[in-house]
Order: C-alpha cells, then sequence, then structure tokens
C-alpha cells in the first residue's frame, strides 16, 4: 500500500507554479536573461512533487515526451517559418514587400492597415502562424522604415493574426474549441462576433489614435528614402517577386497543409535568389541555415535585412521543448487539472465562472505553455459547470477561445509567444500592450458573464432533445 499512487492535493501542485513564477521573475526580470533554465529547473520541481506522491518515473516521462510530442507539428513548421525568412530576404522578396510597402503606406494609416491585412490573411488562411511569417516579416521592415516602433507594429500584426486564428472555419483552435464544448463551428463562430467585433472596433481606434502622433511622415522623410534608395541599389525590385507569398497564402486558402506550403515559399525563394538576385546556390543554402547577412553599410537597412535561417530558431525551439516537458508532467500527473478544479469551488454565479473559464485558460497558457492543452483542459473541467446552469455550449467554446487562444501569443515561453517572437524579432512583453485585441476580447468577455449579456441559455426542448439521445445510446 505505500508504493500506491497518491492523488495529489492542491497545496503540492501549487509547489511548481509558485517556484516558476519565482524562477522566472528572478532570471527573466532581474537578472534579463532567458527564461530556458527556470523552465527545466520547474520541470524538476514538478517531477519530484509528482515521485513524493508515488508517480513512477515511466509516467514522469511520459509525460513530457506526450508534451514535445504535442509541438512537434509546430517546431517543424517553426524551422521552415526560419528557412523560408532567409531565402525571401536573399531572393528579393521580403525587401520587395518592404519597398512597395514604404511607397503605399503613410505612417498615419500604417496601423490600422496592419491590423486589417493581417486579419484578411490570416482569416483566408486560419493560421496566425502563416500570416506572422510572411506579411508580418514584411510589415515590421515597412514600419520600421516609417519610424514607428517596432513592438506597435508588432502588436498590430497579432492582434491581426489572431483575429483570423480565431474566427476562420480554417483554423484548428476554431474547430478545437466548439469540439471540446460540445457544439457546432458555425454557431461557435456567429457567437464569437459579440465579442471580437467589439474588440475590433475598439482596436482600429486605439491604433488610428496612436497613428496619428506619426501623421505626416516628416519625422522619418529622409530615413524612408534612404531606406528605398539602398534596397533599391542592392535587390531587383519588381512585383513579380510578390509572387511567393500570394502562392503560400492561396496554398494555405486551398486547405494545403501549412508545412508543405511554407516550405514550398522556402524553395521558391530559393528560385528567386538564384534568378533574380545573382546568388549563388552556396549563397542561397546559407540563407536558409544561416540567414541572410546584409552588408550594404546602411546600419539601418542591415539591422532590417539581417535575419532568418534555419540556426535563427533553435533557441525558440529550445524554449518550446523546455516549457512543454514542465506542461507535460503538470498535465500527466493530474496537477493541471486539481488546479482547474479549486477554481469551481469559487464559482457562484455566471459571471465567476466565466471569469474562471477565462483565468484557467490564461493561467495553462502560463503553466502548460501550450494553447491546445489551454483549451482542452479547462473546456474539459467547466463543462458540467455550464451544463449545471443551463448555458448553451456556444458560451463555454467563446470563453475558450477569447482566452486560450488570445492569450497564447503574449507569454515569451508558450509555443506561440515564443513563435511570434523569433518570428517578429519582438519580446511578447515589449508588443503585449500594443496587442489590442488579445487584451480586450477577454475582458469583453467577463463583463458579458457579469451582466449576463449574449450568455444564452439551451432551450428546454434541445435539452429533452439531448437527454433522449444519451438514452438511445
Amino acid at each position: 500500500m505505500t508504493n500506491e499512487r497518491k492523488d495529489i492535493k492542491l497545496i503540492f501542485a501549487l509547489i511548481p507554479v509558485l517556484f516558476l513564477i519565482v524562477a522566472l521573475s528572478v532570471t527573466v526580470g532581474f537578472l534579463k536573461l532567458p527564461p530556458h533554465i527556470p523552465l527545466i529547473l520547474a520541470a524538476a520541481v514538478a517531477a519530484a512533487v509528482a515521485s513524493l506522491n508515488k508517480h513512477p518515473w515511466t509516467e514522469i516521462l511520459d509525460g513530457m515526451v506526450h508534451g514535445i510530442t504535442l509541438a512537434m507539428s509546430a517546431i517543424l513548421i517553426l524551422i521552415i517559418v526560419g528557412t523560408l525568412i532567409g531565402t525571401w530576404i536573399s531572393g528579393g522578396i521580403v525587401p520587395t514587400m518592404i519597398f512597395y510597402g514604404l511607397k503605399v503606406l503613410s505612417p498615419g494609416i500604417f496601423l490600422v492597415a496592419t491590423l486589417i491585412i493581417c486579419s484578411i490573411v490570416s482569416l483566408g488562411t486560419g493560421s496566425s502562424w502563416s500570416t506572422a511569417g510572411t506579411v508580418g516579416v514584411a510589415l515590421i521592415g515597412v514600419g520600421h522604415g516609417l519610424g514607428i516602433p517596432v513592438p506597435m507594429v508588432a502588436g498590430a500584426i497579432i492582434s491581426g493574426a489572431y483575429f483570423g486564428d480565431k474566427m476562420s472555419p480554417l483554423s484548428d483552435t476554431t474547430n478545437l474549441a466548439p469540439a471540446v464544448a460540445g457544439t457546432d463551428l458555425f454557431s461557435h463562430i456567429r457567437h464569437m462576433m459579440y465579442t471580437t467585433v467589439p474588440s475590433y472596433i475598439l482596436s482600429i481606434i486605439l491604433y488610428g489614435i496612436i497613428g496619428m502622433k506619426y501623421a505626416g511622415g516628416s519625422l522619418e522623410t529622409q530615413g524612408v528614402e534612404t531606406i528605398l534608395t539602398t534596397i533599391k541599389s542592392h535587390f531587383f525590385i519588381h512585383p513579380v517577386l510578390l509572387l511567393p507569398p500570394i502562392l503560400v497564402i492561396v496554398m494555405v486558402v486551398k486547405k494545403i497543409p501549412p508545412l508543405p506550403a511554407l516550405l514550398s515559399g522556402t524553395i521558391l525563394g530559393g528560385f528567386f535568389a538564384l534568378l533574380t538576385q545573382s546568388r549563388s546556390l552556396k549563397e542561397v543554402i546559407q540563407a536558409a541555415q544561416i540567414g541572410h547577412v546584409s552588408e550594404t553599410g546602411v546600419q539601418m537597412v542591415d539591422d532590417l535585412l539581417t535575419r532568418g535561417g534555419l540556426e535563427s530558431m533553435m533557441t525558440t525551439v529550445a524554449l518550446i521543448i523546455c516549457a512543454l516537458s514542465f506542461g507535460g508532467i503538470m498535465e500527466r500527473t493530474g496537477m493541471l487539472e486539481v488546479l482547474a478544479r479549486s477554481f469551481l469551488k469559487r464559482v457562484r454565479r455566471t459571471g465567476s465562472l466565466v471569469a474562471a473559464t477565462i483565468f484557467s485558460c490564461i493561467g495553462m497558457n502560463a503553466i502548460a505553455a501550450d494553447q491546445y492543452i489551454a483549451i482542452v483542459i479547462p473546456g474539459r473541467m467547466f463543462k458540467k459547470a455550464f451544463d449545471d446552469r443551463k448555458l448553451h455550449p456556444k458560451n463555454l467554446s467563446r470563453c475558450l477561445e477569447d482566452s486560450g487562444t488570445l492569450s497564447s501569443p503574449l507569454i515569451p515561453w508558450n509555443s506561440c509567444g515564443a513563435f511570434m517572437g523569433a518570428t517578429l524579432g519582438v519580446n511578447p512583453l515589449l508588443y503585449l500592450p500594443y496587442a489590442f485585441l488579445n487584451l480586450a476580447n477577454p475582458l469583453i468577455s467577463i463583463f458579458y458573464g457579469y451582466t449576463g449579456i449574449t450568455m444564452e441559455k439551451v432551450d428546454d426542448n434541445e435539452i429533452d432533445k439531448k437527454e433522449t439521445e444519451q438514452k438511445a445510446e
């Protein structure tokens, strides 16, 4: 009996979480170092707590491996995005997008335009990652050239990219949330309009107000001209170079999986580098491996275009592996479930139920470092509480997306935050204050929970029908 596995109590489940918070605060906040080591140490603490509660090492190891396995497709995409950025810069594709973007967009409307462009692309592709890795990279360069702080630009990109990730029927999370909650896809999307549309309008207003500060463009006219002239003199610029990003977007819209679509984009980038930029095969392979190294002699342009490559993503890959090792142990040994269940004890009304769901999803994103876990576990834990209050399942699925999907890119060690930080070249903590859609949406959802606005109940006929179907099964 002494070797019997114990159910982990809340006080024990909190130990790894509290350790992680303190370790991250000291390492990232005070020492200004990366979060990898604190995550490894937190995983060790979680393993020790699990062992003390009679969980065998094989189960702990299996949890770590399973957690990492969940992110393998994301890791592969991240690696390919690194090669894509490298070949697209070397092939003149990103420089062309930056060149025409600087010609067309003015500082006053740039942030609003960035939000809308990224929204359209992500809505059509269903992928925030593909959006950030293609048009997002170019928009960072355009914003930099217009003199707009890069964290602001990144915040607008994130808001637009995650608008589509949340609302597109092609998105994996948009399909996962209703499946977990027990509703259908299009009821879920329609119900999300109530929280997403106000958040989107608020974002447009805020980006418009910020943009007014940069209207006129006089503060960076000389800088823009320098960038345009330098790019034109070092790269062949032509509208045909816009073909690769267009083709990648079309492939994703046509439901070709992101990995082959992005790999095709990498190959096209290499082809254009050979054909239009007179690169050697060695230079193209180096760009895919270590990134493009810009040597124009203009510091502003060199900082902008020295990017990409498979190797540039390895730090982020390591971060994802460390974070999901910790999350995998917490999930497999039941500690995440214990934490989620503790929230239910404090739920007394619909508002507190919605708030508990929202904060649980955000907490899971921080603890488990994976948005899928942040949707599935709270969804599983809170489903009965929503059913008991006769709240329609689409209320739960909306809460899961309003928080689980939208908070994931705001946490640096989350797989989504790590990807966005690496792809856009901006720490998530820096763009967080400007990701207006991601910040506003959960707050509006909580407001609806406490006021009862849009919190639809299940029709009694639906309940009777459901009970009849369950009995028949």
